[in-house]
């Protein structure tokens, strides 16, 4: 594994959002959504692909708070281009589960 420094790490801005919208994405070459996500009013809402579909329902995403990489460069996915990179993990059956916070978080704040 390879070792980082502290000024690496607080270069990633990680940041809470809330999901406002969840499209269903036909296009993509693996299943995924398309997925709004709220970050506050300092950075407003920016779309991401999210392979989630194994495990989520698109209703059930609606109003959950995701931590989203917000300062990568945009992608080029298929038909859409990714503003942010929603972080999750993969299980056993490949599925993937959000990370997510553990409270009431503000939209916007930064992890540390």
């Amino acid at each position: 594994m390879e070792t980082i420094e502290w000024n690496d790490f607080i270069k990633v801005e990680l940041r809470v959002g809330k999901i406002v919208e969840v499209q269903d994405f036909p296009k993509a070459k693996n299943p995924a959504y398309i997925v709004f996500v709220d970050f506050g009013s300092k950075l407003g809402i920016k779309k991401s692909s999210a392979q989630i579909t194994k495990n989520y329902e698109k209703e059930s995403l609606i109003g959950k708070k995701v931590l989203a990489v917000v300062n990568f460069p945009k992608k080029q996915i298929g038909p859409i281009q990714s503003e942010c990179l929603i972080t999750g993990l993969h299980d056993e059956q490949g599925g993937v589960f959000l990370c997510v916070p553990d409270g009431d978080v503000p939209l916007g704040t930064k992890l540390l």
